[in-house]
């Protein structure tokens, strides 16, 4: 693939020629700027399909980023007489709107178009090729962060248009219904895994689970030549990885190339220095992953390749975690994970993958198997506790072994013990913490976020959570709703956030809604859009545990504003949670009971670990919700290790409607 950067005011020209300088790994065939009116734009290309020199120049200019897999089909039916998939592109957005223009492409991309005055920034819907944006200096963009000064990630599901100011148009995500059969998953992924596969030479990230495994065997079956890579952590202190022993067996039974990168404990702090700078992200899960993607990419490279094949996506269109097994609506979990995946999974595997001259393709991403996917219903995704059935259930349908195809796997990061070895490097530098360890690499924060948070337990430890995990708060963010019975915000002890604020030391912002159901979205979608102008918040993190009504209606507002959302307790164990934020240091009251077995005792006072064992013996008799997530009670968090000055109660009331159902009336509080 390529880089693409452009700049905006004073200094233009120099800028993009600096910035061309950081982005140089994207792309070694070619480089080029073009200069106008008060910008420059600037490309460095990475050719996998034909060679046509960017900046492209005519009624408008283009820098582009792409693989568009119809293309051909494009260039005959419109007559474009072009060479290559940028090509088309260019000819397409010279004739046509740039919305109609995405609709009509197949493929990945990211692009500027610039034309009349108007500079117009896209990608995939999904987000596989990677695009930023600044605000800083006049407006720029490029293809890598690193490139520009407090650079923002655009959303694939916006357009960005700048024109002296900037304005978003929105784009329709996939729907989930109607429902399919699902008997055309064999036919719409070997269609996708064919129109990827390049005439250049290339490989396969192969871990032994069921995605890439079934993309080696597909590719051997079609008659393709390639080689599989597995990186995995080799040292007398670990056991064989799970991965390794299955990409062994799996590869000599399926008559498989493949090459083996096996890495020493001691030289893992080596491609860390390396390797965390590079994907500019020091979370833990990132960095796992990142250290066998890495290794097997630079063998990849060795080896000629230019493009490299991995499985990624499959398990979020088929329903591969343990998050869509307790979900209650599986294929809106496939969605809010589908969301979430251009910030969590696709700018690492991008920018390593660039970093070592390959372009990754991924067939589980292809926009007709994605489209297809979300429609299959749940029954025939998850059944027992097996995860991927439908998939599972083509493999072998397709001739790939039963005891391959129904291999259960853990993440990357387990299979290869990369995880141990990052455990192990943590206590050997005597870091109390894996990221606490990670960020010595990287210092600075990851993206910045407002905080949910209503006074209670669960949007307080949330936030904790990820600044544990190195992503810098930027706000506090409170609805305040008159309705009492809001399905969607916590009432009691509301106005206690601004102490809890000055204590913690970040600032608040507060908001008020009626409460009136589905409108109170439109309250919230208003107090993340200001926290966003005020704060320049990038994202939004919320305390939900299992409540789908809640975290799916702040996922579609955080989205349709451009904000990556953080749901760090998602399908926590909730007897688990509550134990966690007791040991973690936090000290709470309940607000409110509303449930059997509660009552005027349970509030005002300290709950302990022996309170936990208690609503956990109620779980068991009556089924109970042991971190009150079904509206048994409400909490108010006094004291946590973010806090400077504690909450200390002076005087309250109880107030008990009967026997099992009360609030806890707060007539002062002080900080001490």
């Amino acid at each position: 693939m390529c880089g693409i950067i452009g700049v905006f005011g004073k200094d233009c020209k120099v800028k993009v020629e600096k910035g061309l300088d950081i982005l140089k790994n994207r792309g070694r065939d070619g480089r080029d700027i073009y200069s106008g009116d008060g910008f420059t734009l600037g490309h460095c290309l990475h050719s996998i399909v034909g060679f046509v020199k960017q900046p492209i120049v005519g009624k408008g200019v283009l820098v582009s980023n792409c693989e568009i897999y119809n293309w051909k089909e494009l260039n005959e039916k419109y007559s474009l007489n072009c060479s290559n998939d940028s090509e088309v592109l260019f000819k397409l957005l010279e004739e046509k709107d740039v919305m109609e223009v995405l609709e009509l492409l197949d493929g990945v991309y990211a692009f500027a178009y610039h034309r009349d005055g108007k500079l117009y920034l896209a990608r995939d819907i999904i987000g596989v090729k990677p695009l930023w944006y600044s605000l800083s200096d006049g407006f720029s963009f490029a293809s890598e962060k690193k490139a520009l000064i407090d650079a923002k990630e655009l959303n694939p599901r916006e357009v960005l248009v700048y024109s002296g100011e900037v304005e978003f148009v929105k784009r329709e995500f996939f729907k989930i219904a109607p429902e399919v059969d699902g008997s055309k998953v064999e036919e719409l992924f070997l269609e996708a895994l064919k129109k990827r596969v390049p005439k250049k030479k290339f490989g396969l990230l192969f871990s032994g689970g069921i995605d890439s495994t079934l993309i080696a065997f597909s590719l051997k079956k079609l008659g393709y030549d390639f080689t599989c890579y597995t990186a995995v952590l080799d040292d007398p202190g670990f056991k064989e990885p799970e991965d390794l022993v299955y990409s062994k067996k799996i590869a000599k039974e399926l008559g498989l190339d493949l090459k083996v990168v096996k890495i020493k404990l001691d030289d893992v702090e080596k491609y860390l220095e390396k390797i965390v700078p590079l994907i500019e992200d020091s979370n833990v899960v990132k960095v796992g992953v990142a250290l066998t993607f890495y290794k097997a990419c630079s063998e990849a490279s060795k080896d000629g390749c230019k493009v490299i094949f991995s499985g990624l996506g499959s398990e979020e269109i088929f329903a591969g975690y343990e998050r869509h097994k307790n979900s209650r609506n599986v294929n809106e979990e496939c969605v809010s994970g589908l969301l979430k995946m251009y910030e969590r999974d696709l700018y690492r595997d991008d920018v390593i993958t660039m970093y070592h001259q390959l372009e990754l393709r991924l067939p589980f991403l292809d926009r007709d198997l994605i489209e297809y996917s979300l429609r299959i219903p749940e029954s025939m995704k998850l059944k027992d506790e097996m995860t991927k059935v439908v998939l599972r259930e083509c493999a072998v349908k397709m001739g790939l072994p039963e005891e391959f195809a129904w291999r259960k796997k853990r993440a990357a990061q387990y299979g290869s013990n990369f995880h141990k070895a990052l455990k192990k490097l943590s206590k050997r530098n005597s870091f109390s913490t894996i990221s606490e360890y990670v960020k010595k690499f990287y210092p600075k924060q990851n993206v910045k976020l407002g905080a949910l948070v209503s006074s209670g337990k669960d949007g307080l430890y949330a936030m904790h959570v990820m600044m544990k995990q190195n992503y810098d708060v930027g706000c506090m963010i409170t609805l305040k709703s008159s309705n009492e019975d809001s399905f969607m915000f916590h009432t009691p002890a509301v106005d206690l956030v601004k102490l809890q604020s000055e204590s913690i030391g970040i600032p608040v912002l507060e908001f008020d809604t009626k409460g009136v159901k589905e409108d109170e979205l439109e309250d919230l979608k208003k107090a993340l859009a200001l926290a966003k102008e005020k704060y320049k918040i990038e994202g939004v993190v919320c305390g939900a545990l299992f409540s789908n009504y809640q975290r799916e209606r702040i996922d579609k507002v955080a989205d349709s504003l451009g904000l990556k959302m953080f749901v760090p307790l998602w399908h926590m164990d909730q007897e688990t949670e509550m134990r966690e934020i007791i040991e973690a240091g936090f000290k709470f009251v309940l607000s409110s009971v509303a449930a059997e077995g509660l009552d005027e005792s349970w509030l005002g006072r300290e709950i302990g670990l022996k309170d936990v064992d208690k609503l956990a013996e109620l779980n068991d008799k009556i089924g109970f919700n042991v971190a009150g997530e079904g509206g048994e009670f409400e909490s108010l968090v006094l004291d946590g290790p973010i806090f400077s000055k504690k909450l200390v109660l002076k005087e309250f009331d109880v107030e008990m409607e009967s026997s099992r159902c009360g609030v806890l009336d707060v007539k002062k509080v002080v900080l001490e």
